[in-house]
């Protein structure tokens, strides 16, 4: 840990997850989440994009502490690789933040800063790694369905640990534990190649015009407190400014359809976008290591399609924030599930 002067008590942590789009800090006080915070950060942009959403959180992230972090920011095209995405970002932390800094390193612990360049492999996004090792201790056999703004972990939980095949992005992608899927950032072109509309099958315009927010929006299910992201088209968020999103898509303007017609558009990208998140849940659970009656642990700004794809799998859904009541200041609750890995990984640092 590096250790910087001030008079942090040791009861004190707040632990980070630095992603690509959004930042997510979680306050611990004597082993219990006291607040939660995420907002927006286009890090693509570089360090400075950071730099300004720090300046705009509440001002306890700026406060003395033990300070834990994960990452997934390290693979934004503003870095040179993975490798530099990490030190840069473990780099930030050690300058930033007042108090001892420990970066996460998922299988090999907390690492000094200084040390995370060297463990590269283990720190970079394994912010899943995190929220897997707190679910072990509450529910020993599970499935971690963590679907977020722009991705989704399906992380098998056996016997108390993570029971992951992958590790990386790259192997996760291939076993079907990180589907790259979310239900704010995703181009709604890559849930299908083409979509129904009064009685036909037209093809998907190849263009990023709509995204999951649009039709989640337009269905109601996206708490607005979620849909933090500018639109495609950095344009409002209305149901008109949705629905004209969505019409692009098949090459429409929005007065051609009613708004049952869009409605029933969003509807089927939704239906797309659970079909991809069954299959993968479905390999996982072929695999044989869980129980039947294993619940679905659901986090992320999708929980709600997390419990939409529970109900598909026969299995019941048990929400992070619930499972960890016990130890989550009211206040704290609205974001305790959105931030899973920031959470997940206070707790840990606070036992460790």
């Amino acid at each position: 840990m590096t250790h910087r002067p001030s008079s942090a008590p040791l009861r004190r942590v707040i632990g980070w997850d630095l992603g690509g789009v959004h930042v997510k800090a979680a306050l611990v006080e004597d082993g219990r989440v006291q607040a939660v915070v995420q907002a927006p950060c286009p890090l693509w942009n570089g360090l400075p994009a950071l730099d300004a959403t720090f300046a705009g959180l509440p001002d306890w992230v700026r406060e003395p502490a033990r300070h834990a972090v994960t990452m997934t920011g390290e693979l934004t095209d503003c870095f040179a690789d993975r490798a530099d995405g990490v030190a840069q970002l473990a780099g930030w932390a050690a300058a930033h933040l007042v108090g001892e800094v420990a970066i996460y390193a998922g299988r090999a612990g907390l690492v000094a800063p200084g040390a995370a360049a060297e463990r590269a492999a283990d720190v970079a996004s394994a912010n899943w790694h995190a929220t897997a090792a707190l679910v072990g201790a509450l529910r020993p056999d599970s499935l971690l369905a963590d679907i977020g703004s722009t991705t989704a972990d399906l992380i098998p939980v056996v016997d108390g640990r993570p029971r992951a095949i992958g590790y990386s992005d790259a192997e996760r992608l291939e076993t079907g534990e990180l589907v790259y899927t979310g239900v704010v950032r995703t181009p709604v072109l890559a849930l299908s190649q083409t979509a129904p509309f009064r009685g036909r099958h037209t093809a998907l315009m190849a263009e990023c015009f709509a995204t999951t927010a649009d039709a989640y929006r337009l269905l109601g299910l996206l708490p607005e407190a979620e849909d933090q992201q500018d639109t495609a088209d950095i344009k409002g968020k209305s149901i008109p400014e949705t629905e004209t999103r969505l019409a692009r898509m098949i090459g429409r303007d929005r007065h051609e359809g009613t708004a049952a017609d869009w409605a029933g558009l969003a509807g089927f990208f939704a239906e797309a976008q659970l079909r991809l998140l069954h299959d993968a849940a479905g390999l996982i659970l072929s695999r044989g290591e869980l129980p039947d009656d294993a619940p679905l642990v659901v986090c992320g700004a999708g929980r709600f399609v997390a419990a939409r794809l529970a109900a598909r799998l026969g299995r019941r859904a048990e929400d992070l924030a619930d499972l960890i009541a016990p130890r989550l200041a009211p206040e704290a609750a609205a974001f305790a599930s959105t931030c899973g890995p920031a959470v997940a990984v206070a707790l840990l640092a606070a036992q460790a």
